[in-house]
């Protein structure tokens, strides 16, 4: 993971976040990185934890924001959270990198309080741009993104985890081509 690394959308992703978050929400920051939104979600009033699979993200973050509560997740194991501890998670570009979807989604559930919110942004992938530019462009193999979504796959999975309401909205870029998805989804 490169020292600084450009967050693409940030203004974005921190106003759709921000509009969900109240002064004392226990919030979950999964997938952290180097602390961004950690700190935006502090600074806004939020009691947070950061966890990141990543140890060098993790340690840029420490350094960062000492003051903030980071903890280090197995890839592939449990996350080092209680039963329905948060109000709110914020899963910014995380959900296309998890390989055991089924898993990860089950342990998001499980840490969320009932009628809590989940927040997740994810590259879109529709159609329109699969046959303009070509698989090939979404489909590197050398790319850690491991699952493409659409608006339709996307809602489909969180539906399926026992969330309602969901939301899906895409953003950024022209309409039919437009690389983002923000998705609001309560745990029911």
């Amino acid at each position: 993971m490169p020292e600084r690394l450009a967050l693409p959308d940030r203004a974005r992703r921190l106003t759709f976040l921000l509009d969900e978050v109240s002064a004392g929400d226990r919030v979950l920051d999964l997938g952290s990185g180097d602390g961004t939104f950690t700190a935006e979600l502090a600074r806004a009033g939020a009691r947070v934890v950061g966890v990141e699979v990543a140890e060098a993200a993790l340690k840029r973050a420490r350094a960062a924001h000492p003051e903030l509560d980071f903890r280090l997740a197995p890839v592939d194991g449990p996350l080092p959270l209680e039963d329905c501890e948060f109000d709110l998670i914020w899963a910014s570009e995380v959900i296309e990198h998890v390989a055991d979807t089924a898993r990860w989604l089950s342990e998001v559930r499980r840490v969320l309080s009932p009628g809590g919110r989940l927040l997740l942004t994810t590259p879109n992938h529709p159609r329109a741009a699969v046959l303009l530019y070509g698989l090939e462009r979404y489909g590197d193999p050398l790319s850690d993104h491991l699952h493409l979504y659409t608006h339709r796959s996307l809602e489909a999975v969180l539906y399926e985890f026992g969330f309602e309401p969901v939301k899906v909205r895409h953003a950024a870029g022209p309409p039919l081509l437009r690389r983002m998805l923000l998705a609001r989804a309560v745990r029911s």
